[in-house]
C-alpha cells in the first residue's frame, strides 16, 4: 500500500482510486454536501424556468441568448472555483460539474458555455496567472467577462502542438499571427487564452498562452460554423494578424504552454464528461413519460418486456458514467491523479450519450425524429461528446498509456 501510495504522489496512473479517496471522502460518491444540493437544485431551476423556453429558439437560430449568459453570471454559475475575494462563488470542482450536468439535461450548448467557462478559462487563470493578471481578470471573469481557450489550428487538432501561430517577442511587447479554429465562446468572448510557439526550434517547449483581449487591434473572428449540433453555442476561427500585446499578458512562465494546456485539458475532460452525463439523463427523463402514456395494441408502450429491459439497461448505462464523472471529479478537487479517471469519464459518457440519444429516438418513433421534441436536438448534440478536448480515440490512447506505465512500474 505504502509503495502504492508513492507510485501515485509522483504523478503515475493508479490501479485503483477509490482507496486514496476513501482516506478524505468517505461518503459515496453520489452523496451530495448540502452546498452541492443547493448548487444542483439552484442550476436546475434556472435551467427549467429560464433556458428551457428559450431552448428551439436558440437551437434554431444558432444564437445563444445574452440574457441567458448574463443569468448565469448573476447565479454564480460561472465563476464556481474563483475565490470570493474576487467576486466568484468560491466554491469546488464537483460543485461546477453538477452545474455543467444539470445545465446540460435541458440544453447541452448552454453547458459547454458554462464548462469552457469553469473549467479550462478560470481554471488557467487560478492555477497558472501570476497576481498582477489574477487580479485584473478574476473579478471580470466572476461579473461578467466571457472567456475562449484558443488550441486547435487547421494543422493540429488532435495533434495539437504542431501548431503554427506564432508569437515573437519585440522588446516590450509581444506580436502575435496565426489562426486559431474550432473556437469555442468566441462569438460572445471578451478574453482569449491564445497558444503560440515563440520558438519553433524547441518545437512544444516553445510554446506560450497568451491573454488577449478582445477589441485588441489585428484580432478578428471567423465566420461562424454552421454546426451539427449544440447550434447555440458559438464556434468561431480566431484570426490573429500582427496582434501586439504587453510582455505582462503572457499567462504563466515562458514555454509552458504546452504543459499547462494538457493539464488544464485534463480537468476540462471531466466537464465534457459531466455534459454528455447530462444530455443522456435528459434524453432518458424525456423519453419515459412517453413510454407510460403512449398506447399500441390497448397497452402502455413501457410495459412491452423490450422497452422494459431497454430501459433498465440505458439506465444502468448513466449510472456508470455518472460514477466515473463523480470519482474523476472528487478525484480532482482531493489532489489525486486523475488524468486516467479523466479519460475514462470522457469517453464513456460520449459512447453513453450516443447510445442513449439514439436509442430514445428510436423508442418514441417519429415523436422522437422532429423538432417539436426535445429527443433528435439531444441526439445531434450527444456527437460532439466522442470529438472536442481530445476524441474518443484520444482518450483510449491515454487510457491505454496509463495502464502501460502502471504494469511498467
Amino acid at each position: 500500500m505504502a509503495s502504492f501510495i508513492a507510485r501515485a504522489s509522483m504523478g503515475l496512473c493508479r490501479r485503483s482510486s477509490s482507496l486514496l479517496l476513501a482516506r478524505s471522502y468517505s461518503q459515496p460518491l453520489t452523496v451530495l454536501s448540502e452546498e452541492e444540493q443547493m448548487m444542483k437544485d439552484t442550476v436546475a431551476r434556472f435551467a427549467n424556468e429560464r433556458v428551457k423556453p428559450l431552448v428551439q429558439e436558440m437551437d434554431r437560430e444558432s444564437e445563444m441568448s445574452k440574457d441567458i449568459i448574463r443569468g448565469m453570471f448573476e447565479q454564480g454559475f460561472m465563476s464556481i472555483e474563483i475565490g470570493t475575494q474576487h467576486g466568484g462563488t468560491g466554491s469546488t470542482f464537483f460543485s461546477s460539474i453538477l452545474a455543467i450536468e444539470e445545465l446540460a439535461k435541458v440544453d447541452p450548448s448552454v453547458s459547454v458555455v458554462c464548462d469552457v467557462q469553469n473549467t479550462l478559462v478560470n481554471a488557467y487563470f487560478n492555477d497558472y496567472a501570476g497576481q498582477e493578471l489574477k487580479e485584473k481578470y478574476l473579478p471580470r471573469l466572476s461579473t461578467d467577462l466571457l472567456g475562449s481557450f484558443c488550441l486547435s489550428e487547421s494543422s493540429s487538432g488532435s495533434d495539437a502542438f504542431a501548431m503554427k501561430c506564432s508569437a515573437k517577442d519585440n522588446g516590450d511587447h509581444w506580436v502575435l499571427n496565426g489562426e486559431k479554429l474550432w473556437i469555442t465562446n468566441a462569438e460572445h468572448a471578451g478574453v482569449f487564452i491564445v497558444h503560440a510557439n515563440c520558438d519553433f526550434s524547441k518545437k512544444h517547449r516553445g510554446i506560450s498562452a497568451f491573454v488577449v483581449d478582445k477589441g485588441t487591434p489585428g484580432l478578428s473572428l471567423g465566420k461562424k460554423e454552421d454546426k451539427l449540433g449544440i447550434r447555440a453555442s458559438s464556434t468561431c476561427p480566431v484570426i490573429l494578424e500582427n496582434v501586439c500585446i504587453p510582455k505582462s499578458q503572457l499567462l504563466g512562465e515562458y514555454g509552458k504552454g504546452y504543459k499547462y494546456a494538457i493539464e488544464v485539458l485534463n480537468t476540462g475532460r471531466i466537464g465534457i464528461g459531466a455534459q454528455m452525463l447530462g444530455l443522456a439523463e435528459g434524453a432518458l427523463n424525456a423519453t419515459i413519460p412517453y413510454l407510460m402514456e403512449r398506447k399500441q395494441f390497448g397497452t402502455e408502450i413501457g410495459s412491452f418486456q423490450a422497452m422494459r429491459h431497454l430501459k433498465a439497461q440505458l439506465a444502468t448505462e448513466i449510472e456508470a458514467c455518472r460514477l466515473l464523472v463523480y470519482n474523476a471529479a472528487r478525484m480532482r478537487d482531493n489532489g489525486v491523479p486523475f488524468v486516467k479517471e479523466a479519460a475514462m469519464a470522457k469517453y464513456y459518457s460520449s459512447e453513453v450519450a450516443c447510445k442513449v440519444a439514439g436509442r430514445c429516438v428510436e423508442m418514441t418513433g417519429g415523436v422522437g425524429f422532429v423538432k417539436d421534441y426535445p429527443l433528435e436536438k439531444f441526439y445531434r448534440d450527444s456527437k460532439i461528446g466522442q470529438i472536442y478536448e481530445g476524441t474518443s480515440f484520444i482518450q483510449l490512447n491515454t487510457i491505454s498509456d496509463c495502464i502501460d506505465k502502471e504494469y511498467s512500474s
